[in-house]
């Protein structure tokens, strides 16, 4: 019988050893991005002006500015357009640029994002700039693009972003094999806890000369300040100086902001949580003043005469599934009401002239848009058969990117809008 009651324990007590041991010891092979770098100085070295006539293929943001406009090459540089005759734009050189996605213009000099670093260029002469000033370290937020689904070394890049000799130009996406710590069910059926592997996901001026931008654009310009957006912060630059400066700290805005608009003495930004107004009376500090947080999703917003107008479109990376144009009243910035919405195929960028509005959907729609309640009826003109991307309206000239070339139209007489040309891409 004791033999029994011993036996009995032993049994019970290596099943409270059992159960007790919580954890336990996996092999786990995985996909995940490791940094790939280029030294400071060679980033530096590798900035070019070419007269040389390159190919656009992957276009990015726009701007204009004297009878120039400006196409960034999307992580490779910009195009330089000469488009003083509208009906006869040229190509006329190229600055390369590693890892420049946005730029603005001031008084002759282009500034433009290289990956974490702020570049200027002399545009005295548009079509041959000369490189003028390099400020390391002003986006430290900046990470290229990584869209294959598995994330990165968090502690590496982290490590990385801390050290001046060197930047991240790119992902190797590699494959591990690593004793992952797991943590198993207790014997009664409760959980104590569960340890995962661990990647992380990426996550116009009085008395100055501005360039005019495309709506897309995650830089804007007020009074002696350039503002950028970058990943979930704003960045604000003094252009007071004989050099650009950091400002102020970084501002946490939210998650994946892409665009942003200035308008008055406010910025509008549009983010997956909502249409968020700051303002800059305080140009160094600009703060939060209202958020409509069912406009929502990354998508670009312009203002005019009071009215900003929103689209969003489905499909992409910032949460929403309609496709939508949304007209907000923003005469107080502290208190904004949405007037109206309206279904659309899939817009993108958009503009605003003189109460005519320009649209990126299903090709190129243009609408008078005097009375916001009567936008849709009031169809002006409806292009297709191009996959349009962004617009900037100026001196009655439409200029629009799509994927197959710029396009530009004459918008004089709004009865009779007119393509005057076509300069195609890819060729």
């Amino acid at each position: 019988m004791k033999k029994l009651y011993f036996l009995f324990l032993a049994i019970f007590a290596g099943l409270i050893f059992i159960s007790c041991d919580k954890s336990y010891t996996e092999t786990v092979t995985y996909q995940i991005n490791e940094p790939i770098l280029m030294s400071t100085s060679d980033l530096r070295s590798s900035v070019k002006v070419t007269s040389t006539t390159n190919k656009i293929e992957n276009y990015g943001k726009i701007c204009f500015y004297k009878n120039f406009l400006y196409i960034a090459e999307t992580g490779k540089g910009i195009h330089i357009i000469n488009n003083t005759n509208p009906a006869q734009p040229s190509v006329v050189g190229f600055i390369e640029l590693l890892g420049n996605y946005d730029m603005a213009i001031r008084n002759n000099t282009l500034y433009a994002d290289m990956l974490t670093n702020l570049v200027w260029f002399d545009i005295s002469n548009p079509s041959a700039p000369v490189a003028a000033g390099c400020m390391a370290n002003a986006f430290p937020a900046f990470l290229p693009p990584c869209d294959n689904g598995y994330g990165y070394d968090y502690n590496l890049v982290y490590a990385l972003q801390h050290n001046s000799d060197s930047v991240i130009v790119g992902w190797n996406t590699v494959e591990r094999t690593e004793d992952v710590t797991r943590y198993r069910e207790s014997w009664w059926g409760g959980i104590w806890n569960k340890s995962e592997l661990y990647t992380a996901v990426p996550l116009t001026d009085s008395g100055n000369s501005t360039g005019v931008n495309g709506s897309m654009s995650s830089f804007a310009l007020y009074n002696d300040y350039l503002y950028s957006v970058m990943n979930n912060k704003m960045t604000v630059i003094s252009l007071t100086g004989a050099e650009p400066k950091i400002a102020a700290d970084n501002i946490y805005i939210g998650y994946n902001v892409e665009t942003i608009f200035s308008y008055k003495n406010a910025m509008f930004m549009g983010t997956p949580t909502g249409l968020l107004i700051y303002s800059v009376t305080n140009p160094i500090h600009p703060v939060l003043c209202s958020q409509i947080s069912h406009v929502y999703g990354c998508d670009p917003v312009v203002v005019e005469n009071d009215l900003a107008y929103v689209t969003v479109h489905s499909g992409n990376t910032c949460g929403q599934n309609d496709n939508e144009l949304f007209v907000i009243d923003v005469s107080d910035i502290r208190s904004p009401q949405q007037l109206v919405s309206y279904k659309m195929t899939s817009p993108k960028g958009l503009g605003i002239d003189n109460g005519t509005l320009f649209v990126c959907d299903n090709g190129l729609k243009i609408f008078n848009a005097e009375n916001p309640q009567t936008i849709i009826a009031n169809q002006l003109a409806h292009y297709t058969g191009m996959n349009g991307y962004d617009v900037i309206p100026f001196n009655d000239v439409l200029m629009m990117i799509a994927e197959d070339g710029l396009y530009q139209y004459n918008y004089s007489d709004l009865n009779h809008i007119q393509l005057i040309s076509k300069l195609k891409f890819n060729n």
